[in-house]
């Protein structure tokens, strides 16, 4: 631990707190920290990295906005920041898309997010988090699965998940619905 500083052996929680206050070496402690899973999900997500490079350069920056509204009840400091970089990277991808995303690619999203297996490069708490994510996922039916898979990491809308799957708008919703809510379910039950 030697040559480290105070604020990067700060724990998640505290770097945060540091970050809502403008404590420089805690913000730079939490980029230092958090950057390569920010930035490996705006990659996964973007599927490109100089789009995904600017999008975690916002995702710091709306954290730094949020940061003093961060519960330590509702979520993990990686969490909450992971969910900040999924939707600023669907909303990247939105902005930049003028047409549908192609079939082959979503079928390839879905396939790799429901058989995924953790980098050996993450570090041990965010194989454990990805490990837990990845079950819960996998535990729904195959047609939530999708229809989540595709809406929350696709960035596809309700109306493009049910042409997409050639079904009603309505089952479309229920399935991202109900999937969504059995994933916090099912961390709620993990956590307790």
């Amino acid at each position: 631990m030697e040559g480290l500083s105070r604020a990067d052996r700060a724990d998640d929680a505290a770097l945060l707190a540091g970050l809502a206050v403008g404590d420089a070496a805690a913000a730079t402690a939490f980029v230092r920290r958090f950057q390569r899973a920010v930035v490996g999900m705006a990659v996964s997500i973007t599927r490109d990295p100089a789009l995904a490079e600017d999008v975690s350069q916002e995702v710091f920056l709306r954290a730094w906005r949020a940061a003093g509204t961060y519960d330590l009840r509702r979520a993990s400091v990686l969490t909450w920041l992971l969910t900040i970089s999924r939707n600023a990277a669907i909303d990247a991808v939105r902005a930049r898309r003028v047409t549908p995303v192609e079939d082959e690619i979503l079928d390839r999203l879905v396939q790799d997010t429901l058989t995924a297996v953790p980098e050996q490069e993450e570090t041990a708490l965010n194989r454990i988090e990805s490990e837990r994510a990845l079950r819960r996922l996998q535990s729904l039916s195959p047609p939530q699965a999708r229809a989540v898979v595709l809406a929350v990491f696709g960035g596809c809308t309700a109306a493009e998940v049910a042409d997409r799957e050639g079904i009603p708008l309505g089952t479309a919703k229920t399935r991202i619905r109900d999937g969504l809510r059995r994933l916090r379910d099912r961390k709620e039950a993990d956590h307790a």
